[in-house]
């Protein structure tokens, strides 16, 4: 703790950076996934009235539903698209300009979801979202990215960690917003909607004032003055020579610093081992039940005697747990390293997700075991806190050089965008086949992932980028003689 405090002291400017990084792009991450929630009945009786004031007559049943379907969807089809998109933005035009460009779009989305009352049209809202979900897809790739390229060595895994606890922060934000004493009203929800164009104002503003990132200028721009110039900006006076070596020595690596495709780092073998693993960290993310967990916790809740009534004030509770794990994994993340603090989450998650399907199955037996459902669902958020929900982005940002970040980080953002997509159309269905036996299909999941990174997955905490691809090579290349060219990273 003492040498990460500092550790922060020496590189004093970046904590301002990161905090306005964070408020532009990760808290309105978190916030469009909770806010949405709370804003459900209000935008289904705005719907209603829209449609009385036009056809004198109230809104069918299934239509209201087909519309607030596309409502939802067109956010994940958005994302996915300013996913798709944030490779070719993010090598054609830096990481800065992609900022900017995402705040423009962000602000008219918000735009539109804040006055769609005022023109009294519910399109606008679908405009809205769809804008929020393709700005988001960009934003949260350019932003990880970002982090990723202005943390120094020592400080990566901490720097990396902050965007976990911006969308973290962002999605409690939004249930306090979405509380009936503060937004969650039917005069005030169109403001709640569009808060976050505020947030992305600042930061279109401050980020003027910010360079491009140090790898960027080197391997792309070719100008090491103007990287040395911007470590200096980002970090504070200091001697950067050893970051400066290990940026020339990736360039030194490929001459060209060619920028990687999808297709290129898909066919690319001396990253073939990297790639499984970012791919099995993501599917993890997905399938680890988290998106389980917040379906049964009202039912839970309630099954425990608890007033309806104050059931959003106990998801606000699971928020605050949530948002602490993550604060509690950036201190320890450079203290036990990467793939402890993973898999012992897994082995924790597994084994909460088990005992809550014992207590699901028993809870008619005792008055009492409703509030042991409870008490699993607060320690398995903590765990996901701890593990998989902070660290999946630290760990593709370290196994990956600068040449390959944008397409990896475009592979695993489209199958987080689509995995929303299916679990949310699938697992309605599933639930309704296997009730909480549904929790198992997720144990073996991380149970199976588990044993696949305790095996594949080398520890990166303190490491370069040449010695993590190095221990890579040998799985990459291990019946081949390992070329001169393939002992740093791409």
């Amino acid at each position: 703790m003492a040498g990460l405090l500092s550790d922060l002291v020496k590189h004093w400017r970046l904590l301002p950076l990161i905090i306005v990084l964070g408020l532009g792009n990760g808290l309105p991450y978190g916030y469009h996934f909770s806010v949405i929630n709370s804003s459900s009945s209000f935008v289904k009786g705005f719907i209603n009235q829209t449609w009385i004031g036009r056809y004198g007559s109230a809104v069918p049943k299934d239509t209201v539903t087909l519309l607030w379907s596309i409502a939802i969807s067109v956010y994940s089809v958005g994302g996915l698209l300013g996913s798709l998109a944030a490779g070719y933005l993010s090598r054609r035009f830096g990481k800065r300009w992609c900022h900017r460009l995402t705040d423009l779009l962000g602000i008219t989305a918000s735009l539109c979801l804040g006055l769609c009352k005022i023109a009294g049209s519910y399109e606008i809202i679908f405009v809205g979202r769809f804008l929020y979900g393709f700005t988001l897809g960009l934003a949260i790739n350019i932003y990880v990215q970002y982090l990723g390229e202005i943390s120094p060595t020592k400080l990566r895994g901490f720097v990396n960690t902050t965007a976990p606890i911006f969308v973290t922060t962002g999605k409690l934000f939004g249930q306090i917003v979405g509380l009936r004493e503060v937004l969650g009203t039917e005069t005030l929800w169109p403001l709640m909607l569009s808060l976050c164009g505020f947030t992305e104002l600042l930061h279109f503003i401050l980020m003027n004032f910010y360079p491009e990132t140090p790898p960027y200028l080197i391997l792309v721009k070719k100008d090491q003055d103007r990287s040395l110039k911007a470590m200096h900006r980002i970090w504070g006076p200091g001697n950067y020579q050893s970051e400066m070596d290990q940026i020339l020595a990736e360039q030194e690596m490929r001459k060209k610093s060619k920028i990687l495709s999808v297709i290129e780092l898909v066919k690319e073998p001396s990253l073939r081992w990297q790639f499984y693993i970012v791919i099995v960290i993501t599917f993890t993310l997905q399938m680890s039940g988290i998106s389980a967990i917040f379906y049964y916790a009202n039912s839970v809740f309630l099954t425990a005697g608890l007033p309806p009534e104050k059931i959003p004030y106990i998801s606000l509770g699971i928020g605050c747990f949530e948002l602490m794990a993550v604060l509690l994994c950036s201190v320890l993340i450079e203290r036990y390293g990467r793939k402890v603090l993973l898999l012992g989450s897994y082995g924790f998650m597994a084994t909460m997700l088990g005992g809550l399907t014992v207590t699901l199955s028993l809870q008619g037996w005792a008055h009492w075991i409703p509030y042991c459902s409870a008490v699993f669902i607060f320690l398995f958020i903590f765990f996901y806190g701890t593990g998989p929900g902070t660290l999946t982005i630290a760990i593709v940002i370290e196994l990956c050089g600068h040449s390959s970040r944008a397409a990896m980080f475009v592979i695993i953002t489209c199958l987080n965008w689509i995995g929303l997509y299916v679990i949310g159309m699938v697992f309605p269905y599933v639930e309704a086949a296997l009730g909480h036996y549904c929790f198992l299909i997720f144990v073996a999941s991380i149970v199976c992932s588990g044993t696949f990174l305790f095996f594949f997955l080398p520890e990166t905490k303190g490491k370069t980028l040449q010695q993590i691809t190095a221990e890579f090579n040998r799985l990459n290349f291990k019946h081949k003689k390992l070329p001169m060219e393939f002992s740093t990273s791409l």
